[in-house]
This record gives structure tokens, sequence and C-alpha cells, in this order.
């Protein structure tokens, strides 16, 4: 009987498989739809974005960020399905805005003043609770801060342009350094060497060798970049990450010996109010016990990399634009001879430069370096009526949202951008609140030297017809141009030349 029992040849197998396979089919097929629904479920969310889709949603958006770059990605994802959206960076949870009003609401709050990154890639830099760029622990980032602050602010943004001026005028009188055999002039290392010269004499005020120093930046800023959102297994490769650390290091053990250097000085100094400046102040620190060694290092570091990093890339771009629309060189040079004339430009001189100021504040709307923003949510909260919960990443596309609202032409590089006052929430270049840039009032004092010192002994042109609009950029931690290519050179001319008259 048993037998029989488990001998199939007793059953009529293809008349069950007929009666039952239908019921069946429908009984797995609706449980497994309902499986899904229940797993997904859970993970969506009623802010616009790619779905989960068991995991790998998550996967493809944080691959996405990883091959395009953060700034692309950013942009690909708010054109895609507007300007809040929800994405995924290594499976945490990421709100890509570019509204004025969600921007606005997440940079007054001082529950969003903290960043987000790779542990790991921040430690291999530096950054990691150390100095504030990307120091993600608000309250050693507020220690730091308030060195920086009092450095960019008052004295030191006064003596900012008499120092400027005269570096500008030394390298411009030595422009054969950074001219090929062409003739042309390669601005971005010209810049990066004005911007370091001068963040030096104001901040650090120790010789150095700013040819090789700003070589260096580059390196550290390409591993800053590259390591920035790696995921942990990608440091665990040593040979994948050895070149950055390579990089990061001779950057390091440069500001290392420099500020050794500075504590020297320091200890032989007959009177310290001589010696006072940013690192001596870091240093005095280090010595009443608020800041360790190597966040002194790190704070000295961000400080002298900062300009030729991001504003060096910014006036590059500003020369390119005024190449391409005289008319904006003309009112320039105009204003500039009505208020600054043939003397020195004075620190009075700046909240005058209203047509300056305007091309800067265009300049950098239509063609942004720094157009992102990383934070992270320090506690729930709800942003125009999007539950936002304590831990999420946010990336805040600012280079997007001044092309948004507010402006009456703001896909075009006009002057009328700015004819009449902006109001700050519609346009954010340094940021505001608590985590503000904390050099923005210096940034634009610098910018403003720069531009007048500049222009008012070179008109520029660029080869072949070369703008912002048609260059190769790359759109990551910040938009920089393809420096592989053959067209960055810019022709200077001076303006007492017989062929600027004849042009």
């Amino acid at each position: 009987m048993v037998l029989e029992v488990l001998n199939p040849r007793h059953y009529n197998i293809t008349s069950m498989v007929t009666e039952v396979a239908p019921v069946d089919s429908i009984a797995i097929l609706l449980l497994t739809g309902f499986l899904l629904l229940v797993w997904n479920y859970k993970n969506t969310s009623s802010i616009p974005g790619p779905g989960y889709f068991l995991g790998i949603g998550p996967l493809i958006s944080y691959c996405r960020f990883l091959w395009m770059g953060i700034g692309s990605a950013c942009n690909y994802y708010n054109k895609t399905y507007g300007e809040f959206v929800r994405v995924w960076i290594y499976g945490e949870e990421t709100l890509i805005i570019s509204k004025s009003s969600s921007v606005f609401h997440v940079m007054k709050h001082n529950h969003y003043t903290s960043r987000f990154g790779s542990k790991l890639g921040l430690q291999c830099i530096g950054m990691h609770e150390k100095g504030i760029i990307f120091n993600n622990n608000p309250v050693l980032w507020k220690a730091a801060r308030t060195y920086f602050m009092k450095a960019l602010s008052g004295p030191g943004l006064v003596r900012m342009v008499t120092v400027c001026a005269d570096s500008i005028t030394k390298h411009l009188d030595r422009l054969e350094e950074v001219r090929n055999e062409l003739g042309y002039v390669d601005v971005l290392t010209l810049m990066r060497r004005i911007m370091l010269d001068t963040s030096n004499k104001l901040f650090l005020g120790i010789p150095l060798d700013e040819r090789a120093i700003v070589v260096k930046i580059q390196g550290y800023f390409d591993a800053w970049q590259a390591l920035l959102l790696k995921p942990d297994i990608f440091f665990k490769i040593s040979w994948l990450c050895r070149k950055y650390e390579k990089s990061v290091k001779e950057l390091k053990d440069e500001m290392e010996i420099l500020v050794e250097k500075k504590r020297r000085r320091i200890f032989i100094a007959e009177k310290l109010e001589d010696a006072m400046d940013f690192a001596t102040e870091l240093i005095l620190a280090e010595k009443r016990g608020d800041l360790t060694r190597e966040n002194v290092n790190q704070c000295v570091l961000e400080m002298l990399i900062a300009a030729p990093d991001t504003m060096s890339v910014s006036v590059f771009f500003m020369l390119l634009l005024i190449a391409k629309h005289p008319q904006v060189e003309e009112a320039i040079m105009k204003e500039i001879q009505t208020v600054v004339g043939e003397r020195d430009i004075r620190i009075d001189d700046i909240q005058t430069l209203k047509v300056v100021e305007n091309f800067i504040y265009e300049s950098m709307r239509y063609q942004p370096v720094v157009d992102l923003v990383m934070r992270k949510a320090l506690e729930d909260d709800v942003i125009d009526g999007y539950p936002v919960k304590r831990g999420t990443n946010i990336i805040l596309n600012i280079g997007r949202m001044h092309r948004l609202e507010f402006f009456p032409k703001p896909n075009e590089f006009t002057l009328e951008n700015f004819a009449k006052n902006v109001p700050y929430r519609y346009f954010q270049p340094f940021g505001f609140g608590p985590r503000a840039c904390a050099g923005k009032y210096i940034a634009m004092v610098m910018m403003k030297v720069t531009l007048v010192t500049l222009l008012r002994r070179f008109h520029v042109q660029t080869l072949q017809g070369q703008c912002v609009e048609k260059m190769q950029k790359k759109n990551d931690l910040s938009l920089h141009p393809d420096e592989t290519s053959d067209l960055l050179g810019m022709i200077f001319i001076p303006r007492n030349s017989d062929k600027f008259l004849d042009h």
C-alpha cells in the first residue's frame, strides 16, 4: 500500500498539472507581487526620485555619482525628477534640492551645519574632524571656524587690498614665466600663483616655492574630489588609492615644514605682536591645548588652498566672459577710470565699484565654480512639506537654482540680471547662515582688486573664439575646465601698446 502511494504511476500526472497549475501560478504571482510591494513600500517616499526596487535603485544612483561626478549627477536628477529629489549615496537617503525656498530653509538652520562624505576618504585627505571645509563634527568645526572668521575680516580685509594688488603687479611684471612659446598666457597658473602668494603673505608669512606648491595643491584637490564619495572597499585596495595618498602626503608634508618654520619664528620673535596672523593664532591655540597639532596644520593648509583652488578658476571664467562681451569690458573700464583713475586701488574704492561687483555676481551666477553645497540633517525636520529624517544627506544644487528663479534672463550672461537688487534667498554664491563661506567678504575684495589691477594694464583675448559655453568642463565637487585642452591660454595685450590702440 505504501509503495503504491509513493509510486508516481499510480497518479495521472498530466491531469493533475492541468487542474492545479493555473491556481498555483496565480497564487505564486500574487504572493511575489505582494512581497515586492511590501519590500518597496517601506523604502518609498513621497519625494520624487528613482525607485528603490530591491536595492537596485540605490546602487544605480550611487554609481551615477561615481561615474558622472557630483555636480553632473545632481543636474541629471533635478532635470529628470524635479527640483526636490530623493536619491541614495552609499545606500543613505540623499536629497538634491534646487528650489530656492528649500535651499533657504537648509542654509539658515543650525541643524544643517554638518557635511557628509566618506569617512575614510576624509581621513585620507586630513579633513575628517579637522579644519573647516569638510569637518563633519559641528563642535570641532565651530572651534576652528572662529580663527578663520577673525583672519578673514577686520584688519585682514583691509590689508587684502594692498597685499593682493602688490602681488598681481609683481606677477604681471614677470608674465614671461607663465607664457608659452607662442606668447599665450596660462591664466590658470598665473591666478593660482597670485592667490597663493597673497594668501601666504596674509595668513602664514613664510617664504615658499609657489610654483611647486601650486602643482601640489592641484594634486591634493584631485585626490579630494576623487576620494570624497568612494566606498570603503576602495581604500582596502592599496594600488587604487596609492596615487591619491601620495598627492595628499606631498602637500601635507610641505605644510608641516612651513608651519614648523612659523613656530620657530614665533619662538625667536622679540615682539609677538609683530608676528600675529592666522597661523600665529592657531599655534598659540595649540599651546593652550585648544587645537591639536594636526588640526593646526590642516587649518593652514585649507586657508592656503582655498583661493588657488576655486577663486583662480572663477577669475579665469570672468576673463573669458570679458573677452566675449566687449560692451561689458567698456563699462568696467569706464567705472575703473571714474572711481580709481591712475592711482592705486584703496579699500574705500571697493564699495563704489558697483559695475565690477555686478559683473562678478553675474559671472558667478552664469558660470559658477562652486555650484553645490553638501550638508547633513542633524535632526528630523520638514522642508517645503517633505519629511526629512535625521542623518539624511542633502545636496543644494545652487548653480541650477540660479538659473530657475527671479532673474529676468536666467540663461543669458547680462548685467541686466543684477540691474535691481536681488533678494539673497535667490542668489547664494557663498551661501549664508551658520555655515556660510567664511571668506565670502574677503573673496569679493580679492576678485575686485584682481580685475581692476589686471584690466588697467591689459586687454584680454581668447584663442580661436574660446568661450565658457563651448569649453569642456568637469562638474564634480566643483566645476573646472578640462585642463588638457590646448585652448585655455589667453592673449594679454598691454593697453598702452600700438596693437591695442589699433584694435
